[in-house]
């Protein structure tokens, strides 16, 4: 579907003893591709909140293929899986700076209600925002 990419250096506190960068640090990079992603269509996630909806994630897998180092420039490729409804899901690549194809994920997110904390529909601006 609608795919965007990112970048970001890797910086040395993401990294363990070896350069290599830990696995927990992951998470932060999808979340900081799917703001971008957002962005690009202009939704904002505070403009969203600000709405009173939030996306909390849901489920989130990796497949780790190589490692990336300390200063590498990562390219994160965020792909939109299909139309949001409840959930809203990604799948991603994540590449250095060589093209070398580094790490897969996906992530589900469910549009939530901030006061109730219960699934809600996808809001029909970002659906339009999305064109769809």
């Amino acid at each position: 579907m609608k795919s965007y990419s990112s970048t970001l250096r890797v910086r040395y506190a993401e990294t363990d003893q070896m350069g290599v960068v830990h696995h927990g640090n992951y998470a932060q990079y999808l979340e900081l591709a799917r703001i971008e992603w957002m962005e690009q269509f202009g939704v904002s996630y505070k403009g969203m909140e600000e709405k009173g909806v939030m996306l909390p994630v849901y489920k989130m897998s990796f497949k780790f293929k190589r490692p990336a180092h300390f200063d590498d420039i990562l390219t994160i490729e965020t792909t939109l899986k299909n139309i949001p409804n409840v959930k809203i899901e990604f799948s991603y690549k994540i590449y250095n700076q060589h093209q070398k194809l580094l790490t897969t994920a996906s992530t589900v997110l469910v549009f939530a209600d901030m006061k109730t904390k219960k699934p809600t529909k996808c809001p029909k601006y970002i659906l339009e925002a999305l064109g769809m």
